[in-house]
């Protein structure tokens, strides 16, 4: 199809409905401010027992929703306690779920029934709560009949799958007369069916090179062929989208609920948070996110004053697996999981291409969810209790979504039993006593000025490696941290010798650091913690010894941990060294540092090191809520970890940090009340059982 304008395009397609509304005018305001759409409405707060039913379904399939039975599908929904299910208005195949006047080219050709009317009546009839489902920026049927709509690289082809390879992940471009389509087909959405709210899946910002952004990057002054000039373009053509769609859908309802999905929620959201009534973090462990990614997203998306829910799956693997279930014990920590995080729970699900649900399914997501309906009134209204702020990797990182820093700081204060949020470099810092930097957060004069205000006020602040360096990495930035920059550090591996507080719970003996680090030099007033030991020689090919790496030579070389004040500084890249392969000796070195500037901890427990707590609060109760959980994911098969069984633990030593005198410690919802002491500021008690998951509530 030739360039044509969009005005040209409506006159010459289909697409030509009363709906279309928006024919004229820029595609994309990018260079302008456009006018932030707020979707906050009475509707956000949202229910804690989700379901997400996929229905993506090809045209060549017969007989689609034949089996569909109303009663037995909200029944069955009911049965299993979900009380809100997200049903399909448009699959990523492209097709409609809804009678249509349109767009009946659209409509499933096999479908005989109005499939999501029927299962929004059936489900209001129960009190269950119908988001409807639409994607965005995948559609097989557009990217089949309109291949001038896609996204084309910087080489001229599309991007995704390839044409002869199975799969509809053809990405297509929200800049080009496609958006008129997603209007007129959200407009005739609301009038189809009632809308509760709106799940638009797929929307990322993509570097496109197609004639739509060729142009509109050519009039606001940008270079197409420079990939920065592309990505900035991109970014606002998104923004633009959204701000569009969200004014769209507030004009047609204004309580819905609208939700825009990227598969990740991380600092790239704040431009467009406006645009969303609440986030779901999509998150399924066993689909390609794995069991750091839920803690890294929640703990963040927790700081950004939006509902939340997580998102995991039933399937044993992702998205798509029919017949498969996964085990009890996995779902159960997930959406335990999401509890504790200050999240409601979503479980996804596919329905068959008949349109019968599946009674195993809802016996296994029931099974989870009726103990979850007992556990709300110890969650509701609930917000985190920290007292650490971790600076996300993320924000400096662009495009990746599971930073090797963040993974390994997340495992080291899980396993420490601390109480963190993800935060950047917008966040509120007052909050928090302790600051992480881990391995790789520059720092510009902002961020800088932030940081020295939080010391000021008594704050303590923990960085390693490249942490505290400008955004050149030529000098340090943070002068708190009472350091110079030499540069790379001459020798590695290098070794510490653990002595002093740092050290407690290591022998004093070297201690290998396989990732290079820094060199960098005491200023007046920082004290040397721990030396890095030299080795005899670097290993190269003109001299080695052994295996692996060259021994200690005993040297003291330079400083490999500094404190200056409140502030303590590592030389080596610790948070990436451990989340390659977990060394004991660098969680421990970190906790004890940790521990220097942070004797007080909120949670101190006795316990291995795969028990997880959160301490969350209900201001409106008077109350703190602790989360214990205590489920292990083995490496089974190659492809990802799973749960199986459930380890009791017994009799856990206890100990939290309270605002005010405690009148009694209960395990809920079982209402059983325990002994404890109250030793100053801290309540002491003894959880008896721990089977998977346990909620205690300290009443103030």
């Amino acid at each position: 199809m030739n360039h044509l304008s969009r005005r040209d395009f409506i006159r010459n397609t289909s697409l030509t409905t009363a709906g279309l509304l928006w024919a004229s005018g820029p595609v994309s305001s990018f260079g302008h401010e456009p006018t932030s759409q707020i979707a906050d409405s009475d509707n956000a707060q949202l229910r804690f027992r989700q379901i997400h039913l996929d229905f993506h379904t090809s045209e060549h399939i017969t007989g689609i929703g034949d089996k569909f039975d109303p009663e037995e599908f909200a029944s069955t929904l009911k049965k299993a306690a979900v009380n809100s299910v997200t049903c399909f208005g448009r699959c990523h195949h492209g097709y409609l779920y809804f009678d249509t006047k349109a767009f009946p080219e659209r409509h499933h050709p096999h479908l005989k029934r109005n499939l999501l009317k029927e299962q929004i009546e059936a489900c209001h009839k129960q009190n269950i709560r119908v988001p409807v489902y639409t994607t965005i920026q995948w559609d097989h049927f557009s990217a089949q009949h309109h291949p001038e709509w896609l996204v084309i690289d910087e080489t001229g082809k599309p991007t995704g799958t390839p044409i002869y390879e199975p799969g509809f992940y053809r990405n297509l471009c929200v800049n080009t007369p496609y958006r008129d389509f997603l209007k007129a087909h959200i407009k005739e959405t609301f009038e189809a069916v009632p809308v509760d709210g709106l799940f638009l899946d797929i929307v990322k910002v993509i570097d496109c090179s197609c004639a739509y952004c060729r142009e509109g990057m050519t009039k606001k002054g940008l270079e197409p062929s420079n990939k920065d000039d592309r990505m900035k373009y991109a970014t606002q053509v998104m923004s633009d989208f959204k701000n569009e769609m969200t004014a769209l859908i507030r004009s047609l309802d204004k309580k819905c609920t609208i939700f825009y999905n990227g598969g990740h929620v991380g600092p790239g959201i704040r431009e467009t948070l406006g645009t969303y009534s609440h986030l779901e973090l999509e998150s399924l462990p066993s689909g390609g996110w794995g069991y750091l990614h839920f803690p890294l997203t929640s703990r963040f998306a927790r700081t950004l004053n939006k509902d939340f829910l997580g998102m995991t799956g039933k399937f044993h693997t992702s998205w798509g697996d029919f017949h498969s279930l996964k085990n009890q014990a996995a779902l159960q920590f997930e959406c335990f999981t999401m509890l504790a995080m200050n999240g409601k729970c979503s479980v996804g699900d596919q329905l068959h291409p008949n349109g019968k649900i599946d009674q195993a399914t809802y016996d296994l997501i029931g099974s989870v969810y009726r103990e979850i309906e007992k556990k709300e009134p110890w969650c509701q209204g609930a917000h985190p209790v920290t007292d650490i702020g971790v600076f996300s990797v993320e924000e400096y990182q662009a495009g990746v979504r599971l930073p090797e820093p963040s993974m390994g700081v997340i495992r080291m204060l899980q396993e420490g039993n601390h109480q963190f949020d993800i935060i950047d470099s917008k966040a509120d810092l007052s909050r928090y006593k302790v600051l992480i930097l881990p391995d790789t957060i520059p720092v510009n004069k902002e961020l800088n000025a932030k940081i020295e205000a939080f010391l000021q006020k008594g704050g303590a602040v923990l960085a390693s490696y490249k942490s505290g360096l400008n955004e050149e990495g030529k000098a340090f930035a943070l002068q708190s941290l009472g350091i110079d920059y030499v540069g790379d550090a001459p020798y590695s591996p290098d070794f510490i010798v653990p002595s002093g507080v740092i050290g407690e719970g290591l022998p004093a003996t070297e201690h290998v650091m396989y990732l290079k680090g820094l060199q960098v030099k005491p200023k007046s007033g920082t004290k040397v913690l721990a030396d890095a030991i030299e080795p005899y020689f670097n290993r190269t090919y003109q001299h080695f010894s052994s295996h692996k790496h060259t021994p200690s030579a005993g040297k003291a070389g330079y400083p490999a941990v500094t404190q200056k004040d409140k502030v303590i500084y590592f030389i080596h890249p610790l948070f990436t060294q451990y989340n390659q392969n977990a060394p004991r000796w660098c969680k421990q070195l970190f906790l004890n540092a940790l521990n220097v500037l942070l004797p007080d901890a909120l949670i101190k427990a006795k316990g291995p090191t795969t028990l997880i707590t959160s301490l969350n609060e209900q201001p409106a109760q008077n109350r703190r809520v602790l989360h214990l959980l205590h489920y292990v994911p083995e490496h089974r098969g190659r492809d990802f970890d799973v749960m199986e069984d459930i380890i009791p633990l017994y009799n856990v030593p206890v100990s939290v940090l309270m605002p005010k005198k405690v009148q009694r410690v209960e395990i809920v919802p079982q209402k059983s009340q325990i002994k404890f002491e109250q030793k100053g500021n801290r309540v002491e008690f003894i959880l008896p059982e721990l089977h998977g998951h346990q909620m205690v509530a300290l009443q103030m």
